[in-house]
């Protein structure tokens, strides 16, 4: 089992910053590829980033490319989301994720967090 747990969600201003993190407890991350997803209010869940195992690979959901990171340290069991020049749009709960992650964005996900509420204001 792997417990994961989600912070750094908050209120910004939209063009401003934050940063996720994402802890894992219970197995060692370095097992899964880890991903991000996000739920909008009335929207379905949606991909954002993944990162493969031992951070060779990242994959972004076309919305976010160029705006958000992901990255992962296996020495502190902990994958991020550095997200920059945010958009009201962004404004959704972010869920962290363990699994796989193909190129082509399909995945399977074992482990979720409860989720982080960002909210961006315009």
């Amino acid at each position: 089992q792997v417990q994961l747990v989600e912070s750094g969600g908050g209120l910004v201003q939209a063009g401003g910053s934050l940063s996720l993190s994402c802890v894992a407890s219970g197995r060692t991350l370095s097992r899964y590829a880890m991903a991000w997803f996000r739920q909008a209010p009335g929207k379905e869940r949606e991909f954002v980033a993944s990162v493969s195992r031992y951070g060779v690979n990242t994959y972004y959901v076309d919305s976010v490319k160029g705006r958000f990171t992901i990255s992962r340290d296996d020495a502190k069991n902990t994958v991020y989301l550095q997200m920059n020049s945010l958009k009201s749009r962004d404004t959704a709960v972010y869920f962290c994720a363990a699994g796989w992650v193909t190129e082509r964005l399909n995945y399977g996900m074992d482990y979720w967090g409860k989720g982080t509420l960002v909210t961006v204001s315009s």
